[in-house]
């Protein structure tokens, strides 16, 4: 609650207030520089802020212990895969915060655990015809940009998080595999439960036209909250409002 966050240019963010509610569906829409991503690199705890409080599950981010940062899982934008491992020790690498040391070695050498790993890469999309190819041991730097995108979607399936934070997941995306991939993150079981396994999902977002798979929009401009509406409640008037040019 009101978190705010200076920069050398100015303000990153100023007094943000906003609660995320268990089921939600969140879409987080601005122009490049709103202040997007600092908010949810505050929000998992990558970044200190100067003034307010961040509560998971009304305790402080700030003393929270590492097991419980574990149910808040990140998207990034740069996807942060490990070049030099294979597809298999990436996706593990989301299991790690679950296991001891010893098991985290035997990943750095080899795949462990691969029907996990396969189930999760799965769920993200790839087919089973490329995992039974081989895929789930190959180095990443040989796969195409759609499969980086799904291999660091299954590290995140891997993680088992509560809260799912992605920034700009699908950008510079083929629009089938964009559409694909939300479908992945932000489809419900019958039970009206996330198919992803998360509580509630944030996703940060250049393209205002897909709000209508999202519950709710968060609207920033200028590090400022500008609109915070259920998604079937806005107009193309109200999205410009935080994409004009101040």
């Amino acid at each position: 609650m009101n978190v705010s966050l200076s920069g050398p240019r100015g303000d990153r963010l100023r007094s943000i207030s906003l609660s995320v509610f268990e089921g939600e569906r969140v879409a987080l829409l601005g122009r490049s520089g709103a202040g997007k991503s600092t908010l949810l690199a505050i929000a998992n705890g990558s970044l200190r802020f100067e003034t307010g409080e961040v509560r998971w599950c009304g305790q402080s981010i700030r003393s929270m212990p590492r097991r419980k940062k574990r149910e808040i899982g990140m998207l990034w934008q740069d996807l942060l895969l490990v070049e030099e491992l294979s597809v298999g020790q990436n996706v593990n690498s989301g299991a790690l915060g679950r296991h001891n040391l010893i098991w985290g070695l035997a990943n750095l050498l080899f795949n462990v655990d691969v029907p996990s790993c396969r189930d999760c890469l799965q769920r993200a999309g790839l087919d089973a015809d490329l995992l039974d190819r081989g895929l789930i041991d190959a180095p990443i730097r040989q796969l195409s940009g759609g499969q980086r995108q799904r291999v660091a979607l299954a590290r995140l399936l891997r993680q088992q998080p509560q809260l799912i934070l992605a920034d700009e997941p699908i950008a510079n995306l083929d629009p089938v595999i964009a559409s694909d991939l939300l479908d992945h993150l932000l489809n419900r079981s019958p039970e009206g439960q996330l198919n992803c396994g998360a509580k509630a999902i944030v996703i940060s977002l250049h393209q205002p036209e897909l709000i209508d798979r999202f519950d709710r929009v968060i609207g920033l401009r200028d590090g400022e909250l500008v609109m915070d509406e259920p998604s079937g409640q806005l107009t193309p008037a109200d999205l410009s409002r935080f994409y004009e040019v101040g």
